[in-house]
């Protein structure tokens, strides 16, 4: 038993997938291994990803795998024997596909399989040697790696080709210190590979065993192979460069995933540029510096930008001014064509650019962004006025009255979008909505419009805040309302993984708006204020949406930690006002802990299997002289006592205390069901025991459908 490992020397390979394609090399490789029998199923495995290569190491592979007793099924006793007991010609021709001749039919066993005996034949299968199973891993690994995009190029005869990631250029596989004979995109396999292009101490490095690759690598070849390892000591350098000037690099694992690509043996230098450019938006300026140029910007101890950034470089020269200088001078464009875009775009307001707005198509079947503009504006006014009118009331700020509230709300919808006709936007799209608010501010527009105007998108993704106000809240749901009414009105549903217009996202925002900010809002009221906002161009998508919903909701709840069960519960009442289902969820959780729990949800289950089966209208009416039986008496009178305390909590939103107060009624359900026949001959007495029923079974499923708690 040695250790394996196979590296694959390429061209620089595209630094957005290398993470993904080195975990890939790795496990598939090593995966096909195991499967094998050539290494064990918990052998250690160590995944190699830089620029320009793709490894792994595999702890303790077999030169050969073990021989394996394999039983094969061949045929019916029938069909395979003659009466005699003597091979038929069918036998005899599977026995040949399969390697075996005539001698072997004495040793083949009768067996039962299923209603008739069949013959089967046992034989012993011999393993692979490394060479073999490494091969096909090898062709396994390659046509499962996710690359994106692929190349085709010519191998040195300059006729063959080859399709693959990028070119490659050697391929090394070593078990132990031994060559293992392999072939992949027609390199044979040896021992060689390359170091750092600049920085190594010998260009071709000769591997002298599959343990000392890494070491190897790393002092002769400058370079670190491991892609954890690389992103680690490029963490560790930035935080000290950081730490050096009391700043705080941001936090970006994506980009610090690309760097990490893009980088052999990383050095860490800082860098800065002129003061000036912190009067533009810090977010222009991050932005620029990381989707450009790949920098790391500093922030101080607010978390504002400051004039210091880092740069991760690839070579580390004994005098580093020059790297420093050159990257100080490419990024000084970059910020003066930001600092360009956003003093031009101050020059016009907000509210001059909404005609053009209409120049800019949204939707061929939903036309124009100023036509949409106006269905937000609308649709955020019926928000506010439902706000107004809700039963539960809905406090705004003090000198935030309704009327002022639908002020700001359509003046914040309207100007909204007025941001995508800027220069600024037009270069970093990313920043849509955040220089809205800038520009606004920069205008003198009442602040709650511009940090309506900023928010409205919110919350963009999973985690993300939600809108900061009330301006931006009732306007981020008009914004999102609209998008959805309006792209399931036409029937441009998702389907499968594809989501182009991120209609589950916009969902999901919805969801969260209503719950995290408890709106006292119906979902299918909001819904219908926002279709007449379209006029004759869509047909009412209500029912639709209304699952699309249900569904994006019980996804979100299982995802913070309920269970299906709890989920099922709640949601099989479709409650309309999300804001009340974390409440109704805690309630069922806390129901479920009470001892009465099970029999109650059993019961309800029992009840609703009852009421079911009621053919034609369901009674309603109890009358009390004909509970005959003490154990419906005792039942009608604690449904009696229960359901007023359970009905006032219920009431109150206190779904806890509503729940916990059926707990009362389990002695005389079980009672009922153990000494009454609710079926009676007499049909008076069997209208009178099911309208019992039904009203037990309304006073249980208030707060949830109880009888989805049942195992």
């Amino acid at each position: 038993m040695s250790n394996l490992l196979v590296e694959l020397f390429v061209e620089e390979l595209p630094p957005k997938a290398l993470k993904k394609l080195g975990e890939s090399f790795a496990a598939v490789l090593a995966d096909s291994l195991k499967a094998q029998g050539l290494a064990a199923a918990d052998a250690a495995v160590t995944s190699f990803a830089s620029p320009r290569r793709l490894g792994v190491h595999v702890a303790s592979v077999a030169p050969k795998a073990a021989d394996k007793a394999v039983q094969q099924k061949l045929m019916p006793v029938a069909v395979a024997l003659t009466a005699d007991g003597q091979a038929t010609p069918a036998l005899l021709k599977k026995l040949a596909s399969i390697g075996a001749g005539p001698e072997v039919v004495p040793q083949l066993k009768r067996q039962p399989d299923g209603k008739a005996e069949a013959l089967f034949w046992d034989s012993v299968q011999p393993g692979a040697t490394l060479a073999q199973g490494l091969q096909k891993a090898l062709d396994e690994t390659l046509a499962k790696l996710p690359i994106p995009k692929v190349m085709t190029y010519q191998l040195a005869d300059g006729w063959t080709d080859v399709k693959f990631v990028r070119p490659a250029h050697s391929l090394i596989a070593l078990h132990g210190a031994d060559v293992v004979p392999v072939q992949a995109l027609g390199l044979t396999s040896g021992r060689t590979t390359q170091g750092h292009r600049f920085e190594a101490a010998q260009a071709t490095i000769s591997v002298d065993t599959a343990d000392s690759y890494a070491a190897q690598l790393s002092e002769q070849g400058a370079v670190i192979a491991s892609f954890a390892e690389r992103r680690a000591e490029i963490s560790r350098q930035l935080k000290g460069a950081a730490d050096a000037l009391s700043l705080t690099p941001i936090d970006d694992d994506a980009l610090l995933d690309e760097v990490t690509a893009l980088v052999e043996r990383p050095n860490v230098l800082t860098c800065a540029f002129e003061a000036e450019f912190l009067a533009v938006p810090q977010e222009c300026l991050i932005l620029t510096m990381k989707a450009n140029q790949k920098y790391f910007p500093l922030l101080d101890a607010a978390g504002k930008l400051t004039r210091h950034f880092l740069v991760v470089s690839n070579i580390a020269p004994a005098d580093a001014s020059a790297v420093t200088q050159g990257n100080e001078r490419v990024v000084r464009p970059r910020l003066a064509d930001a600092k360009f875009f956003f003093d031009q775009d101050r020059k016009k307001k907000l509210e001059d650019r909404v005609p053009g707005l209409a120049k800019v198509v949204y939707h061929g079947k939903l036309g124009s962004q100023g036509e949409r503009a106006e269905r937000v504006q609308a649709i955020a006014h019926a928000i506010v006025n439902q706000l107004s009118m809700a039963t539960l009331p809905y406090t705004v700020e003090a000198d935030d009255e309704f009327k002022v509230l639908d002020s700001k709300v359509k003046q914040a919808a309207i100007l909204a979008k007025c941001d995508l006709l800027t220069d600024m936007v037009g270069e970093f799209p990313e920043l849509q909505g955040i220089m809205g608010g800038y520009y606004a501010r920069h205008e003198g527009l009442r602040d709650g419009v511009a940090i309506a105007i900023e928010d409205h998108y919110k919350p963009r993704f999973a985690g993300d805040a939600l809108p900061r106000n009330h301006t931006g809240t009732v306007v981020a749901l008009a914004d999102k309302l609209e998008t959805l009414v309006g792209l399931f009105g036409i029937g441009q549903l998702p389907t499968g993984d594809k989501d182009p217009f991120a209609l589950r996202r916009h969902a999901l925002g919805v969801i969260r708006i209503l719950v995290e900010k408890n709106l006292p809002l119906e979902l299918p009221a909001l819904i219908d204020a926002a279709v007449p906002a379209f006029g004759e161009l869509i047909t009412n998508p209500r029912d639709a949406l209304l699952t699309f919903f249900a569904d994006r909701l019980a996804v979100s709840l299982r995802d913070q930690g309920y269970s299906a069960q709890e989920v099922d519960a709640v949601l099989a009442l479709n409650p309309t006002r999300l804001g009340d289902v974390p409440k109704r969820l805690v309630a069922v959780r806390a129901f479920a802990a009470l001892a009465e729990a099970a029999s109650l949800a059993a019961a309800n289950k029992r009840v609703g299997n009852i009421l079911k089966k009621v053919e034609g209208e369901l009674p309603t009416e109890v009358k009390p002289e004909l509970l005959q039986e003490a154990a419906e008496q005792a039942l009608a009178k604690a449904i009696a006592d229960v359901q007023p305390q359970a009905d006032t909590l219920f009431e109150q939103h206190d779904y806890t205390g509503s729940l916990k107060a059926l707990a009362a009624l389990k002695a005389p359900v079980d009672a009922f069901f153990d000494d009454v026949m609710v079926n009676a001959e007499d049909p008076a007495l069997r209208a009178n025991r099911l309208a019992l029923l039904g009203r037990l079974h309304g006073a249980m499923n208030r707060v949830a459908d109880l009888s989805r708690l049942a195992t």
